[in-house]
């Protein structure tokens, strides 16, 4: 298998536990030392996350998925150079707090060492 696929199921396999829900196959895709960021706004609240190590890194995805759950998830573009991806994708996110459902346009920029997701940087904008 090819550096570049396995980069692609990696990063597949990430989106599938982030709409699973599934804590511990996402963490398991995370190196020790990741660094986690995440970046938008929402109702014109800008909103900024940022971990580092996986500890911190599995807090925050608690967090996220506690929250928030996934639907209608579809990647638009998976581009892929050496050890780094990119990734245009859109989904429905659904508040598990308030109820409210967002259509919502995502950009991640994940690099990968090891066979294991080292960085991970989120853009996301309501569409």
């Amino acid at each position: 298998m090819s550096e570049r696929s396995q980069i692609e199921r990696l990063v597949r396999d990430l989106y599938a536990a982030r709409v699973a829900g599934d804590l511990d196959a996402l963490c398991a895709i995370f190196s020790q030392d990741a660094r986690f960021q995440i970046a938008g706004a929402s109702d014109g609240k800008p909103i900024a996350i940022e971990a580092k190590g996986s500890g911190s890194v599995r807090t925050w995805l608690a967090v996220m998925i506690k929250t928030f759950r996934i639907a209608d998830q579809k990647i638009e573009t998976l581009l892929i150079d050496g050890a780094k991806a990119a990734v245009h994708w859109h989904c429905t996110i659904h508040s598990r707090i308030t109820g409210a459902s967002v259509a919502t346009e995502l950009v991640d920029m994940i690099e990968v060492r090891d066979g294991r997701v080292s960085s991970y940087v989120e853009l996301f904008a309501p569409r």
